[in-house]
C-alpha cells in the first residue's frame, strides 16, 4: 500500500466534516490582545493563552525589536556551537531563580523544553503520568525507554497503587500538569510530592499555564504550594508573551540534558527577540501583581457568569475556563455560531479530550475590558439558548467559584455588567 493512502483517506473524511474548518483558521489583524479581524469582522479573542496581555504591551515588543537590531533575527546555529547569546544566558539565571531552581536552560518552544527529559527515562526506570496531562508530556515518554505507567486524572490512591506495584530498586519519575490545560483544575502537588518521597520518586511539573498566574510569586503551581519539585518546565507563549521553553532543576541534571538531550543538542537557538521579549515580560510580571489580579478576577466573573446561564465549567478555579458541550458536532456548531455573535473561543474535540467530553475553552487575558466580558456572556446566552444547551431563565446552578488567589494578592473587581 502508499504510504500516503493515509493522507488521501483523511482528506476525503475532512472535506465531508463540516466542523473541519474548524481550525487552522487565519486572523487578519489584532487589536491590543483582546480582539482580532477575523473573517471580515472583529471579535473578542477569548482563546489565547496570553494571560498577563503582554504580547500587546509596548515594552514587550520593543524589547525584541531592540535584540533583533543588535543581534539580528536568527544566530544560525545551535547553543551548543555558535547559537548562545548573553542574553539567553541572562533569560536562564532569572527564570531559575524565579521558578526557585538552581539552573535552567531555554528552548526554541515549550514542546521541545519538555523533550528535554526524554534522555533521563532509561531501560529499567518507571515513569507515572496523568492521563490528563499535555501532549508533549506523552511524546518525551515515547521517545523514553522508561516503562509507562499512566494514572487516572489526579487520583491519588492509583498513583499509589501503581508506584507500589513498580520495582523498588527502579528509577521512578512522576509528570503532570501543574494547571490542566483543558480542565483548567490544578494538580494534587503536595499529595504526589509525598507519594515520591515515600516511594524513592522524582516529580517534574509542567507550570505553562500556572507560571505567571499562580502562587504567592506568580512562579506557578510549586510557588503556590511553597514546593520544589525536581523539575520544573514551561512554555515561554503564556504569560511570557513571547515563544520558546523553559526547563529548570538542579544544576548537574540541566548541564546533563544539554549534553544528552537531542532536543537541545541539534536545534538552532531560540531567537533574540524571542529571548527579550520573555525577559521584558518577566519584569513586568514581577513588577505588576495587579495583571495577574485582574486576568483571576475576569475569570472568576467569567465561570459564575457562565454558571448562573447554566453552562458546566467543571472543576476549575483557574483562568482556563472549560464550557462542557458535549457532542463534537455541537461543540463545533456553537463555536461557529459564537465567531458570528462575536466571540472567538476554542473548540476542544477528540483527541483532544475524550469523545463525549468536548468543550469550548474560554481564556481570557488581563488587557480585556468589564464591557469585553459582558458581551462574551452576552453572546453565550444568546447562541446557547437558541442551541438548546441552556434554560430559558437564569439557572441556580453549583456553588459559585472561588478562583484561586493567594491572600496577598489584590482584586481589581471586574465586573460583567
Amino acid at each position: 500500500m502508499d504510504v500516503l493512502e493515509k493522507c488521501r483517506a483523511w482528506t476525503a473524511e475532512h472535506r465531508r466534516d463540516a466542523g473541519g474548518d474548524c481550525y487552522y483558521r487565519a486572523i487578519s489583524e489584532t487589536f491590543d490582545g483582546t480582539e482580532v479581524e477575523f473573517e471580515g469582522a472583529r471579535v473578542i479573542m477569548a482563546a489565547s493563552h496570553d494571560y498577563l496581555g503582554l504580547s500587546a504591551d509596548a515594552r514587550v515588543r520593543e524589547a525584541a525589536v531592540r535584540a533583533v537590531r543588535r543581534f539580528g533575527t536568527s544566530l544560525g546555529g545551535s547553543r551548543a556551537v555558535s547559537g548562545s547569546l548573553r542574553l539567553h544566558e541572562e533569560l536562564e539565571n532569572r527564570l531559575a531563580q524565579f521558578l526557585g531552581q538552581e539552573a535552567a536552560a531555554v528552548l526554541p518552544s515549550g514542546y521541545q523544553a519538555n523533550l528535554m527529559l526524554a534522555p533521563l527515562l532509561q531501560d529499567g526506570d518507571y515513569v507515572f503520568s496523568d492521563l490528563s496531562n499535555h501532549a508533549s508530556l506523552d511524546e518525551v515518554i515515547r521517545l523514553g525507554e522508561a516503562k509507562e505507567r499512566k494514572f487516572l486524572h489526579s487520583d491519588v490512591a492509583h498513583l499509589k497503587e501503581l508506584l507500589a506495584s513498580a520495582a523498588s530498586e527502579a528509577g521512578k519519575m512522576i509528570l503532570t500538569d501543574g494547571i490542566f490545560s483543558v480542565e483548567g483544575d490544578i494538580c494534587v502537588l503536595p499529595e504526589m510530592m509525598k507519594l515520591a518521597d515515600a516511594h524513592g520518586a522524582h516529580v517534574v511539573v509542567d507550570s505553562s499555564h500556572d507560571l505567571g498566574v499562580l502562587g504567592p510569586n506568580g512562579a506557578g503551581v510549586a510557588d503556590h504550594f511553597g514546593l520544589r519539585p525536581l523539575l520544573v518546565t514551561s512554555a515561554l507563549s503564556k504569560s511570557l508573551a513571547s515563544v520558546g521553553g523553559v526547563i529548570a532543576g538542579p544544576t548537574e541534571v540541566i548541564r546533563y540534558l544539554r549534553f544528552h538531550a537531542r532536543t537541545s543538542m541539534f536545534t538552532a537557538a531560540a531567537s533574540p527577540a524571542n529571548v527579550a521579549a520573555a525577559l521584558a515580560a518577566l519584569d513586568i510580571l514581577q513588577a505588576e501583581p495587579q495583571r495577574r489580579a485582574r486576568v483571576l478576577d475576569l475569570a472568576e466573573q467569567l465561570h459564575n457568569g457562565l454558571r448562573a446561564l447554566g453552562y458546566d465549567t467543571g472543576a476549575s478555579v483557574t483562568p482556563v475556563v472549560p464550557v462542557l458541550v458535549r457532542g463534537r458536532e455541537r461543540c463545533l456548531r456553537m463555536w461557529r455560531e459564537l465567531c458570528r455573535a462575536g466571540v472567538f473561543t476554542a473548540p476542544m474535540t477528540y483527541p483532544g479530550v475524550r469523545a463525549g467530553r468536548e468543550v469550548l475553552r474560554i481564556t481570557l487575558t488581563a488587557g480585556h475590558t468589564d464591557e469585553q466580558l459582558a458581551r462574551l456572556l452576552a453572546a453565550f446566552k444568546e447562541v446557547g439558548r437558541r442551541e438548546g444547551l441552556i434554560p430559558g431563565t437564569l439557572h441556580e446552578g453549583p456553588a459559585p467559584v472561588r478562583i484561586v488567589r493567594p491572600a496577598t494578592l489584590p482584586t481589581t473587581r471586574a465586573a460583567a455588567g
